[in-house]
């Protein structure tokens, strides 16, 4: 449960309208340093104060589309919310260099939706299904 203090304070800082937003999806209101942005337009937030966050909660992100799941958070930025790396993507100088040119880019699981990739046969099956062979009623088999 959110003290009233405290929902009084994200008010203020996020302004009403961001607290309704971050109430109506993850059910808290947070406020804290902007640290980035990825290709997806995910925001990226840091909040280190202690009496504010709960530790091991103080870094969270904020999707950019309302049906979103974790498979939209790039590696990279996946190993920082984690406690992986200390440094976000866009301050560590390690990360902004390791990207090789041959990398593909990251894209979302999209398993369950309409751009899932679905397997095809271009094989002959083994077997062939049973047709059944009737004559039409009325007629009489010799």
């Amino acid at each position: 449960m959110v003290s009233l203090a405290r929902t009084i304070r994200s008010i203020r800082r996020v302004g009403l309208r961001e607290w309704w937003r971050q109430m109506q999806y993850i059910g808290d209101a947070k406020s804290g340093r902007f640290v980035g942005q990825d290709q997806f337009g995910n925001r990226y937030y840091e909040n280190l104060n202690p009496e504010e966050e709960i530790p091991g909660r103080h870094r969270w992100v904020d999707y950019a589309q309302h049906e979103y799941n974790a498979t939209q958070v790039p590696p990279e930025w996946h190993s920082w919310i984690h406690h992986i790396r200390k440094d976000p993507p866009t301050e560590d100088r390690v990360m902004q260099n390791l990207s090789p040119s041959w990398k593909a880019p990251w894209t979302e699981n999209l398993t369950g939706t309409r751009g899932a990739y679905k397997t095809y046969n271009t094989t002959k099956p083994k077997y062939e299904a049973w047709q059944p062979k009737s004559a039409p009623r009325g007629e009489s088999s010799p």
